[in-house]
């Protein structure tokens, strides 16, 4: 389908244009957020809330945005999230994410729920690749996944821990969507995907599951450390106590994420609990993800501590929009409005990003 490039400026323009191209279905599953998506709406609402400090007449000569996170070079911090059943969005699916990427030299996260098995995606890729991994309910199926991703050429593990149930995502149950045939989790080799498939009995309490009763614990992230070289990052930290637990379980690397709003309602926004997470952090890289729509929500992201960030629903939007062609000019748009605000509030680096790019009313 030909696209207006002149109507899509911005990504709230591909998120409008998504929403003509998908099934309402695929929509609802795409956007709904836990419960009553209270945090939905926040994560990107608290950006509004942040103002910041512009600074002018300085020199930007021999400006950039490179950085090194856990061995991998990168020439700014948006990498893209690991998201599922990307082939909802297009028939290409995660290779034509994959392509977007490489072309515009991004970071990318695979997941271990993409319609792609994991192989094909790096096959396909020129650009650094990190895998995202659900802990399996037997230890054999994890370490399978790991070596598979290590044997593959992924440069990172991103264990994700906060998403042991699916949130009661009741718009998404209003639309009755249900998996398409011809689309699955290809890298569980016909396994079902964590907390799906489960049925509590009426009367039953859900503690009484097996799924339940199974669930991994901090131990599983220091077997996990313990079983790869890949630096492992801990994904869905939204507390500084989660912070030390992971740190202390080997943890490389955070990632602060509500996941997207879609599992628990009414918890902070991802840049709300930034700040405290990358104080319990001690050092220890700490990324974010969640409600990232402009570029100037990037650099409040970093001047808040975050070494980068991750998009996540924007790389589907254009995905459904025109394909490979619409991720990467997602993946343009926002990078080109980070810099914009970058020289906009005199930082020609990442280093020179701190809390000074926020501005404080007067005392």
């Amino acid at each position: 389908m030909s696209k207006d490039a002149a109507a899509l400026t911005c990504l709230a323009d591909y998120e409008a244009m998504a929403k003509q191209v998908l099934s309402p279905e695929t929509w609802a599953y795409v956007h709904s957020g836990a419960a009553d998506q209270h945090t939905c709406i926040r994560n990107r609402r608290a950006y509004e809330d942040i103002l910041l400090s512009p600074r002018h007449l300085r020199s930007m000569q021999g400006g950039n945005t490179a950085l090194d996170l856990f061995g991998t070079t990168l020439d700014y911090p948006i990498l893209l999230a690991p998201l599922a059943y990307q082939k909802l969005a297009h028939p290409e699916g995660e290779q034509a994410s994959v392509l977007a990427a490489s072309a515009m030299r991004a970071g990318m996260v695979v997941s271990t729920l993409s319609s792609m098995s994991l192989e094909d995606i790096a096959q396909a890729s020129s650009t650094p690749l990190w895998f995202q991994l659900y802990l399996q309910a037997d230890q054999a199926d994890s370490l399978a996944l790991i070596r598979r991703a290590e044997a593959a050429g992924y440069r990172a593990l991103v264990i994700t821990v906060d998403a042991a149930l699916n949130g009661c995502r009741n718009a998404e149950q209003r639309a009755g969507f249900a998996l398409p045939s011809h689309i699955s989790a290809v890298n569980l080799n016909g396994r079902p995907a964590p907390a799906q498939g489960m049925s509590i009995a009426a009367g039953a309490s859900l503690f009484q599951s097996a799924h339940v009763s199974a669930l991994p614990d901090w131990s599983d992230i220091e077997w996990a450390v313990a079983q790869t070289r890949l630096p492992v990052l801990v994904k869905g930290i939204m507390s500084p106590h989660d912070a030390r637990c992971a740190i202390q379980a080997g943890a490389a690397g955070l990632l602060v994420s509500n996941h997207g709003g879609r599992v628990l309602d009414t918890v902070p926004a991802s840049i709300e609990a930034l700040p405290s997470i990358v104080g319990a952090a001690g050092g220890t890289p700490v990324l974010l993800d969640g409600g990232i729509r402009r570029g100037t929500d990037v650099l409040k992201a970093l001047a808040l501590g975050a070494k980068a960030v991750m998009l996540g629903r924007p790389i589907i939007h254009g995905l459904a929009v025109n394909g490979p062609q619409g991720v990467a000019h997602v993946l343009h748009i926002l990078r080109t409005e980070f810099e914009m605000a970058m020289v906009l509030c005199g930082r020609k680096t990442l280093s020179e990003i701190d809390e000074s790019v926020i501005w404080a009313p007067a005392q």
